[in-house]
């Protein structure tokens, strides 16, 4: 948890939060690479694939008819084909990063989700997923923004060890290769787990689980203040702003009382707005 403030407003509040530009152009390129795959081999081309912005792009307002705030006091449209347009350059520049004419992903945007031992639940939507005929897994993942400098690589790959981890407790498998296409910058970022880095990450998975349980019973949910801040829509209720949370939904254990159940791991109790699994980055 970047920010357990954040996350207690995000999934237990269920506090609304405004579309953002960046997340829905986001949105709008992850579908139109799946749908080129929809195309025989030969005909995925960077043409066709930014022919289908358009209609993704409409099927993405029907769905979320909220999306048009986005470009309100845009009469002429130019905020919207400026923003369309950087759609279309990061499409194109995948066509430098990975050839689709040699690829035949096995699964796209595929919805996976395992149980832990623990009992903990763990799901995410993996954006492709690439078998060789060896047999042998690639994890893919689209990032339309720009890739970490090294120092903040790991953080990144974390989210890909999440999927390879359920991939794993699934299927398993360890995957050969994890990889992050960063098309805002035309990187690629490559890294082969093997078991024992999974284990770390399922041993951290359900240290993070832990933290959320006590947390989600004591109702302490602490602010963790970083740069990002700026782009939070919580502000005005955020305590590091002068802001004040809503009152708290749940019913509150004091912690003392929940001292003595910390050491064993146990799924949180699906009360209303209470969180039962841990889902990807």
């Amino acid at each position: 948890m970047q920010c357990p403030l954040l996350y207690r407003f995000r999934v237990i509040d269920k506090l609304p939060e405004k579309p953002s530009e960046a997340a829905t152009r986001g949105t709008l390129v992850h579908a139109v690479l799946e749908r080129l795959f929809d195309a025989p081999a030969v005909d995925r081309t960077a043409p066709r694939a930014k022919a289908l912005i358009p209609g993704q792009w409409d099927r993405l307002l029907e769905s979320k008819p909220e999306l048009t705030e986005l470009f309100e006091g845009d009469p002429e449209g130019e905020r919207l084909a400026g923003w369309l347009g950087e759609a279309e350059r990061l499409v194109e520049r995948w066509f430098s990063l990975e050839d689709p004419t040699r690829l035949e992903p096995a699964e796209r945007e595929l919805f996976v989700e395992t149980e832990l031992d623990s009992g903990l639940r763990l799901r995410g939507v993996i954006d492709r997923i690439d078998v060789a005929p060896t047999g042998e897994v690639r994890i893919v993942d689209y990032k339309t923004g720009k890739a970490p400098r090294p120092e903040y690589a790991e953080g990144a790959l974390f989210q890909m060890k999440f999927y390879a981890l359920v991939i794993w407790r699934l299927k398993k498998v360890v995957p050969r290769r994890l990889q992050l296409v960063y098309l805002g910058s035309g990187d690629v970022l490559t890294y082969d787990p093997v078991p024992a880095d999974l284990e770390r990450v399922e041993r951290k998975l359900l240290a993070l689980w832990e933290a959320i349980r006590l947390a989600t019973e004591t109702g302490e949910w602490r602010p963790r203040p970083t740069k990002l801040c700026g782009w939070c829509d919580h502000r005005s209720v955020c305590p590091e702003f002068g802001g004040t949370p809503p009152v708290y939904p749940l019913s509150v254990r004091p912690a003392e009382s929940v001292e003595g159940v910390q050491g064993r791991m146990e799924p949180v109790r699906p009360e209303a707005g209470q969180p039962v699994a841990l889902e990807g980055p």
